[in-house]
């Protein structure tokens, strides 16, 4: 068998390949959803009214944003806190806050502010789009895999790439057939 030179390949043809090596790991995102993903133009949060709670509200949420890509995710909860304590109507927070708790491990507690993000967002928008990605992802690793599946597909409705392929994944016919795939086109 001829040994395939992977310097030659796409990007795209790269990110197949490895989703058939390693079906888990398909985009290299399994179970590791950061919220950070493009979603088409149209898919916005409705629109918040320009008082000064919200703008509060917002500025506390780029501080706890901030702190948690510096790894300060007690902090960053702190300010998530303060951010929904200032506007408790915004789901953004909310979903936000539910996912330091989960980069921590509090998954209980994250799942009550993805809860409340849902219920606040409508379930539409990106921040609705964004608490289905997380809410799917915590029930696949609990292996709610009929929860986990109904909220992939309620994300990849509202346009989330992430889940789309997270779908794939859990449909058990793709993975007998990245099984096979694999076997047939072991890189030697």
């Amino acid at each position: 068998m001829t040994t395939l030179n992977r310097d030659c390949l796409s990007e795209h043809d790269r990110q197949v390949l490895e989703s058939i090596f390693n079906p888990s790991q398909i985009g290299g995102e399994e179970l590791l959803y950061n919220g950070k993903e493009e979603f088409p133009e149209d898919l916005q949060d409705r629109v918040e009214p320009n008082n000064p709670n919200i703008i509060e509200s917002k500025k506390l949420e780029l501080i706890a944003i901030q702190l948690a890509e510096d790894g300060k995710l007690p902090e960053a909860i702190l300010q998530f806190t303060k951010a929904i304590q200032v506007a408790p109507e915004r789901p953004a927070p909310w979903n936000n806050r539910a996912q330091a708790y989960r980069y921590l491990g509090n998954e209980k507690t994250a799942l009550e502010d993805i809860e409340q993000a849902l219920q606040l967002s409508n379930r539409s928008g990106r921040t609705g789009c964004r608490a289905l990605c997380q809410r799917g992802v915590l029930r696949r690793k609990n292996n709610d895999l009929d929860g986990a599946r109904a909220d992939f597909e309620e994300a990849a409705k509202l346009g989330s790439k992430f889940a789309r392929t997270q779908l794939i994944e859990l449909n058990p016919y793709a993975a007998l057939c990245n099984q096979m795939l694999r076997e047939v086109m072991k890189v030697q």
